[in-house]
């Protein structure tokens, strides 16, 4: 089905709506989003690493810088060295706690303004606190300031370091800059190498079958540009032979159908022609019969007998030539009026009684004319049948049991070998010159009704066809 023309301005949203609906863009968008999410992850422990370390080389610094203050006499320094130490340390001011004794070893070199504190214990800090700690650093307010707690110069003495937030704060926006950009760079080279790697393995596979799929079902009959077989034996190597292989399977399928149905027009009006003819034949042969040479008379019957199943031939074959049978008309029909007629109609000078076991007053929801079919169908068979081996007395009983008709009649039976093709048109008859298709229009004729007819039973004492019917059921 083609896309209806596009305006110059709905073109690009087209182009751009296919882009993103398409499965190459989306395994892209895929692929770059799950890099760059491992990526974020990835990050969370790094930035907890560089804040632990940030931290830490600014309490060993302040560390190095008490140990300079033990070398000096009486442990004081001038105001001069303690800024120097204060700032090669980058720190605002170190204290050594020692048994609940406070010592000030580097004072401020200036008061510190009154700001928020937040206590930072390196002791005790594992890997999932110093990722969440990193965290809190992005969102933490202005102007706090740490007091970062470690391990003193001695066992048993703790160190107290005051820095200021900012500069960490700095270093870890600087990061995840950094870290954003590198991973922006590395997402972008990665998609950009899988999402060609899967276009080459499946992307492109993919849409070359999707083609052919959108292509055959367009016009499976005439498409000629069928999908190629490939070596692959992956899955979508398997998929792209398996429909390869049901491309050619239904172009031949259609090919085959069509000359059938060439071959079934031009076999129509053969029969239809050759039946006129035949009736010709016939009028001439019952002229033949009332010849008093001897030899006509003998030689008449078997024309006339030959003349009538060619005609039956033909006709049956025009009735199994239709496409379908017409869809049923459902009404009420009176069950024995129209056996009767079926019975009367079949059994034109057959020799044949028939014994009629349905209840006068008994109507169904069916179709007269489909019903009038099957049973005169089953009928002629069985009469067939019977006067072909001379069977002694022949009768067809028709009557109801478990909610369907049963046919019956006391004739040789069915042939074990045609009772496996029984309702197949051709090779379904079990009577010399039958074709078969009397029991393949009754079967397609029933379950036009919504029914169904099968063998019930058969043997050398006689044959029952079993005629299930909805109206009966009810």
């Amino acid at each position: 089905m083609s896309e209806p023309d596009l305006s110059p301005d709905q073109a690009p949203q087209r182009r751009v709506r296919r882009l993103t609906e398409s499965l190459a863009a989306r395994l892209f968008a895929l692929t770059l989003g799950a890099i760059l999410l491992t990526e974020a992850l990835v990050f969370i422990p790094t930035a907890g690493n560089v804040r632990t370390q940030w931290l830490t080389e600014r309490a060993q610094a302040a560390r190095i810088a008490a140990l300079a203050l033990e070398a000096a006499p009486m442990r004081e320094v001038s105001e001069e060295l303690s800024s120097s130490l204060l700032e090669k340390a980058e720190v605002l001011a170190v204290t050594e706690v020692e048994d609940d004794m406070r010592f000030q070893l580097l004072a401020p070199a200036m008061e510190i303004e009154e700001a928020p504190t937040r206590i930072v214990d390196l002791r005790a800090a594992g890997m999932m606190g110093r990722s969440a700690a990193a965290l809190g650093e992005y969102f933490a307010p202005e102007g706090e300031m740490l007091v970062i707690l470690a391990e003193g110069s001695e066992s048993g003495r703790v160190i107290e370091v005051v820095v200021p937030q900012a500069p960490l704060k700095t270093t870890m926006v600087e990061l995840a800059w950094r870290v954003t950009g590198f991973s922006l760079i590395i997402a972008l080279v990665a998609a950009v190498v899988i999402y060609l790697v899967l276009n080459a393995l499946v992307v492109g596979p993919v849409r070359r079958v999707t083609v052919s799929v959108e292509q055959f079902s367009r016009d499976p009959g005439s498409w000629t540009r069928r999908l190629s077989p490939t070596k692959r034996r992956d899955e979508i190597g398997r998929a792209q032979n398996a429909l390869a292989g049901m491309e050619e399977v239904v172009a031949d399928s259609f090919r085959q159908r069509a000359h059938l149905a060439e071959l079934g027009s031009a076999v129509a009006k053969i029969n239809h022609d050759l039946r006129n003819s035949l009736a010709s034949a016939q009028l001439v042969s019952d002229g033949l019969a009332t010849s008093e040479d001897p030899r006509v008379q003998r030689a008449a019957p078997r024309l006339k007998r030959a003349l009538e199943r060619a005609i039956e031939l033909a006709t049956a074959t025009l009735d199994y030539g239709k496409a379908a049978p017409r869809a049923p008309v459902m009404q009420t029909v009176r069950l024995l009026s129209v056996l009767q007629g079926a019975a009367e109609e079949a059994l034109v000078e057959n020799g044949v009684k028939t014994r009629i076991d349905v209840p006068e007053t008994l109507v169904i929801r069916s179709d007269a004319d489909h019903l009038h079919r099957i049973a005169a169908n089953l009928i002629r068979n069985a009469a067939e049948a019977m006067r072909q081996v001379n069977t002694p007395d022949p009768e067809i009983r028709i009557r109801i049991e478990g909610g369907a008709l049963m046919f019956a009649d006391n004739g040789p039976g069915v042939p074990e070998k045609t009772q496996e093709n029984l309702f197949r048109p051709f090779s379904g008859s079990g009577r010399v010159g039958g074709t078969g298709l009397g029991l393949v229009i009754a079967h397609e004729l029933a379950q036009a009704l919504g029914g169904n007819l099968t063998l019930a039973s058969t043997g050398p004492d006689g044959t029952v066809f079993r005629l299930a019917l909805p109206g009966l059921a009810a």
